[in-house]
């Protein structure tokens, strides 16, 4: 895979409570990619950026919302989450120093 088109696919990690949750009890992580990422780029890029093993990707679609902005009604644009996986003994650790 083109290692220029791997760099570009996360587009940043997803920090909340369930993704906070997801990570403690699954060994998960998740994050923001290209809507037109596949599975196995995901977990290229993942293992390309951070050197790690991964397991799985799981991904979704999530719909833009529609909101009102004073009169008018827009939408807000539509993103792609993945749910990576890591396997046994391997961790991301976001808040700390780079290794």
């Amino acid at each position: 895979m083109n290692q220029e088109r791997l760099m570009k696919i996360l587009l940043s990690p997803v920090i909340s409570e369930k993704s906070t949750q997801i990570g403690e009890s699954n060994n998960q992580v998740a994050f923001r990619v290209l809507a037109d990422a596949t599975k196995p780029e995901i977990k290229a890029a993942v293992e390309l950026m951070f050197k790690v093993q991964v397991a799985y990707v799981n991904t979704i679609n999530v719909r833009g919302k529609v909101k009102r902005y004073g009169r008018s009604i827009g939408r807000r644009r539509n993103t792609r989450k993945a749910y990576v996986c890591l396997a046994p003994g391997q961790e991301i650790n976001f808040a700390g120093e780079a290794a």
